[in-house]
């Protein structure tokens, strides 16, 4: 039998090669699984990325390197597995032995599998979450059909669409020419030269422009201390090269306006630096509301410019491009101190995202950017930086314009579009936000780009009698809402923008992109983990449009992380076969006819035994959604050791009347007091209207000790505090109070999984967060199927805890009566 790295060591010499022999095969914890990215400059150029898995790193020779853009395939192809020390391998293979050439590190950090690994390896089909200094998100490779005769495993790298895709194909092996451990670039490795210290007097001449970072448009404020939150300004994005030669500004294209903005430029020539890079905005100085058109009158005609920094890309020398953005910024505001008042610094809020939003837009600010303190600058789009509008605003092309019949109004509306694929889209029409000044402006432009026939490729009918133009004019339109056509509604003109190219106008992610297309379509045709799903277009949620397929590929990609709490443990189906609209039923006894994944477990159950449902496998969470489940209820304790529950729950089930921050607080309150006792805790988001508070124990105590426990702290705590708590399940004394249920700890009783999908409408999903997340969570349903898919890259609060269980033994009764009687 084949040792796993044997065709490794057939392969080398290692009295030559420096490469790590790697004798022993390690057997790591599956929460700490790395991976690694080497560009190897061999016989040809190629990065490879290898996957810790049972003790190797599974490898992959990727040509042309990873690409984050979604379109992109990049040929992969299988290679030997390579012993775990290879993931730190840095230098020159000499020649002639295999694999001769330089390696660098070029990225690195730990990844999660969305399912089963064997099985995708088998399958052709393997699906992850990367969690690198460069390559984020989630992944998939597939294996492509082999040709006759072929003898190599070839599978193809994809992209999956989330938060870290990039609409630039190269964007990845452009961007990132060093290691990530030296710093050095390939020349320096070759070369054995040692990372090279950065002088911080290095030039004195202008830094050059450089791609700009991008911000991804989402809906959701993004959760934790992480993040830093700024007020998203309405103007002109400028990158500013400062050098004692004189300061050049930049649009975010690239274009020199220089002499557009030329009112900042003794601001930045006057800063104490030799050089510098700065990105920010260019707005109408003292200006809020209508901030875009002011600005663009005091362009044309004057007025006072101010300029928002909020990042510092290089300085004397140094490229600050590394470091966290928290640095970044600091250094920034030490360089503006006492600069001219024009030079603004770009304030921020560490965390508190969800009260930082609410404020911005209770102002009658455009929006919030969102900003991961800890990441380094990138240039493209990428998930590091999200932006949450407050109003919805878009940048479109002007195709054509529909005449007037009133007097003194040249033209009724403009047409705009926006170029998806190459093809320029009708996106509706404008017709309000024009006066004597804009009508003046635009009609000469129009004028000139007369064209006969139409520029888009699908017209309707109604507008048959459009004057038509050369789409090549860009202009900022503000619209309530996107119509299921992907017409804007509602359109308001604000200002034509000529900062950036008509050619690479495209709406923005969110607003072009439906719901259910963020949504994991499943593998190649209707299997899933090895289960074929019947019906699998049938529509199970309405808002968003969730299918069959879709949820069983949800509880594949979260099965390894749910098993940890559902293996080998009566669990309890919600069924809808017919969808959440149709007729659902819980079902706890296996029946006839179901899956083998699907188990059975004997329990003794009014004097009489039964078959309870239990699962040992992801698989099974498959098979049950096939079966049209939807919820996932667990018991409190495992199947080998019914009698001796491992955790309790809290169900902090609110009154209606009761808003969310007050069920949040009673829950951090809760927290506290179990903390008094020495036991951990953690929260979890129901997906409905509350909060459960789950305590890990170890199996010692029998239910009615666990029962009573639970029972003592919800009288306590509504005894202590009757105007918020209630400890009777009584609808009719729960009138604004919130319902603490202790009676989930009950022998039978079942709470709903961590992770689980709710038959509610939005698809919503039970989230275990952590203690510091929980401060800032907004709802209960915080998580819908899309979002949760976030959650893949984080590791489980709960199972973090879980590793900290302790046994509910005397002493923690005993501070427990110590609490009652104070």
């Amino acid at each position: 039998m084949n040792r796993p790295l044997d065709e490794y060591h057939r392969k080398r010499d290692f009295a030559q090669t420096p490469e790590p022999a790697g004798d022993q095969v390690d057997k790591q914890s599956p929460e700490a699984r790395s991976f690694t990215v080497q560009k190897h400059a061999a016989t040809r150029l190629h990065w490879d990325l290898r996957l810790e898995w049972d003790g190797v790193l599974l490898s992959w020779a990727v040509t042309r390197g990873p690409s984050a853009d979604v379109k992109a395939k990049r040929l992969a192809v299988r290679t030997e597995d390579h012993p775990l020390d290879y993931a730190t391998f840095e230098g020159t293979i000499p020649k002639p032995l295999y694999g001769a050439g330089t390696v660098m590190l070029w990225d690195q950090g730990t990844w999660a599998p969305l399912g089963d690994v064997n099985s995708g390896l088998a399958d052709g089909m393997l699906k992850f979450v990367l969690s690198g200094e460069r390559m984020r998100g989630a992944w998939m490779l597939v294996r492509m059909k082999p040709r006759q005769g072929e003898k190599r495993e070839n599978w193809l790298l994809i992209k999956e669409r989330d938060t870290d895709a990039s609409d630039d194909a190269e964007g990845l092996v452009t961007t990132h020419m060093t290691s990530v451990a030296t710093g050095r670039d390939m020349a320096e490795i070759t070369a054995d030269v040692a990372k090279k210290s950065i002088p911080l007097e290095k030039t004195a001449k202008s830094p050059p422009f450089r791609p700009v970072q991008l911000a991804k448009l989402q809906t959701d404020v993004p959760l934790g201390d992480d993040w830093l939150h700024e007020v998203k300004v309405d103007g002109y994005r400028c990158l500013v090269a400062r050098a004692e030669s004189g300061t050049k500004l930049y649009t975010r294209s690239g274009l020199d306006w220089t002499t557009t903005f030329g009112a900042l430029q003794p601001g930045f020539d006057a800063l104490p630096c030799k050089t510098a890079l700065i990105d920010g905005e260019v707005v109408a100085a003292g200006v809020e509301s209508h901030a875009f058109s002011t600005l663009q009158h005091r362009l044309k005609n004057g007025g006072a410019l101010a300029y928002v920094a909020f990042d510092l890309l290089h300085l004397d020398g140094c490229d600050l491009t590394k470091l966290p953005l928290m640095e970044r910024k600091a250094k920034l505001e030490h360089l503006l101190e006492n600069s001219d008042p024009a030079l603004r610094y770009s304030t921020h809020i560490e965390g508190h995202g969800t009260e930082a939003w609410a404020q911005v837009c209770a102002a009658g600010r455009e929006g919030l950017i969102s900003k991961l303190a800890t990441a380094p600058y990138h240039a493209g789009r990428h998930g590091s930086w999200i932006k949450l509008k407050c109003g919805q605003r878009q940048e479109l092309v002007i195709g054509g314009w529909m005449p007037s019949a009133s007097r003194g109004r040249p033209f009724a509306s403009l047409l705009m579009g926006s170029f998806e694929g190459g093809h320029l889209l009708y996106r509706g029409r404008v017709g309000t936000g024009f006066g004597t000044r804009e009508f003046n402006e635009l009609l000469p432009l129009l004028e000139k780009r007369d064209r006969k026939t139409s520029p888009f490729s699908d017209v309707p009918a109604e507008v048959s009698d459009a004057h038509w133009v050369t789409p090549n004019l860009v202009a900022e339109i503000k619209f309530t809402e996107l119509t299921a056509a992907g017409h804007i509604r509602h359109g308001t003109y604000q200002a034509l923008r000529q900062d950036k190219p008509a050619k690479s106008v495209s709406l923005d992610r969110v607003e072009q992109v439906a719901a259910d297309e963020h949504i994991p379509k499943g593998s190649h045709g209707n299997k899933i983990s090895g289960m074929t799903i019947t019906h699998p277009d049938r529509q199970v949620f309405d808002t968003p449009a969730v299918t069959k397929r879709q949820v069983a590929q949800h509880y594949a990609d979260f099965g390894d992380r749910m098993m940890r709490f559902l293996r080998n443990r009566p669990v309890s189906l919600l069924r809808c076969p017919d969808g959440i609209a149709g007729q659902c039923f819980f079902q706890k006894h296996r029946g006839d006819g179901m899956p083998r994944s699907v188990g059975s477990v004997a329990i003794s159950d009014d004097a009489e035994d039964a078959d309870y449902i239990t699962l040992a496998t992801p698989t099974g969470l498959v098979a049950a959604a096939q079966m049209g489940t939807i919820e996932f209820h667990i018991w409190g304790s495992r199947n080998s050791a019914l009698e001796k529950p491992d955790r309790i729950v809290f169900d902090l089930d609110p009154d209606e009347a009761v808003p969310f921050p007050a069920v949040r607080q009673a829950a951090l309150d809760l927290h506290d007091l179990l903390g008094d006792l020495d036991l951990p805790s953690i929260p979890m988001l129901t997906g409905g209207k509350g909060i459960h508070v789950i305590v890990p124990l170890q199996p010692k105590a029998g239910w009615d000790t666990v029962k009573l426990f639970s029972r003592t702290i919800a009288v306590m705590l509504s005894d202590r505090e009757p105007h918020r708590f209630i400890a009777t399940m009584s609808k009719a004394k729960r009138k604004g109070l919130i319902f603490i249920d202790w009676l989930r700890n009950d022998r039978g009783a079942t709470a709903i999984a961590p992770y689980a999908l709710r038959a509610r409408p939005g698809a919503k999903i039970a989230v275990p967060l952590t203690w510091e997340e929980l401060g800032t969570a907004r709802s209960a349903g915080q998580f819908g199927i899309i979002s949760a898919r976030t959650r893949l890259t984080h590791p489980c609060p709960l199972h973090v805890v879980t590793k900290r269980a302790l046994f509910l033994d005397e002493k923690v009764l005993k501070k427990l009566e110590r609490q009652v009687n104070a």
